[in-house]
């Protein structure tokens, strides 16, 4: 195991495992950095990933005919300035105050349902040979 892998466990710090073996590390500020470092990596890496994943739908557009109150799980408020402000994009949205980072994941759901269900194919109607109206 590396000095840096034991330095990312809760449990350890950096004055209870002394100095790495290469020597590194003598100054105590470094030393502290480096610890810091270490502990907050796997919370640093998946802040990157979720940062990548929101620039990814900054330029995601959303229909002019997008209804927001059959949005599901929306909050009425949202629904409400979300209508009143007609983003074109989910970027857009996201920078409307009170549009919390939930209601753009409820939206972004919505909006692939939207596209799903608009590249299913119609499934045709049967003839109506008496040319009668469906009730």
């Amino acid at each position: 195991m590396h000095y840096a892998d034991l330095l990312a466990l809760k449990s350890v710090d950096g004055a209870s495992l002394g100095q790495p073996a290469d020597g590194a590390g003598r100054d105590p500020a470094v030393a502290r950095q480096v610890e810091i470092a270490a502990k907050y990596d796997g919370y640093i890496a998946r802040q990157r990933v979720e940062v990548a994943r929101h620039e990814s739908h900054e330029t995601t557009t959303i229909p002019d005919c997008i209804d927001y109150l059959a949005v599901p799980g929306l909050s009425i408020e949202v629904r409400q300035k979300l209508a009143a402000h007609r983003p074109d994009t989910v970027g857009q949205a996201s920078r409307i105050s009170g549009v919390t980072p939930a209601a753009i994941s409820l939206l972004l759901v919505h909006l692939k349902r939207l596209r799903q269900r608009a590249a299913q194919p119609s499934e045709p109607r049967p003839p109506n040979p008496a040319g009668l109206r469906a009730a």
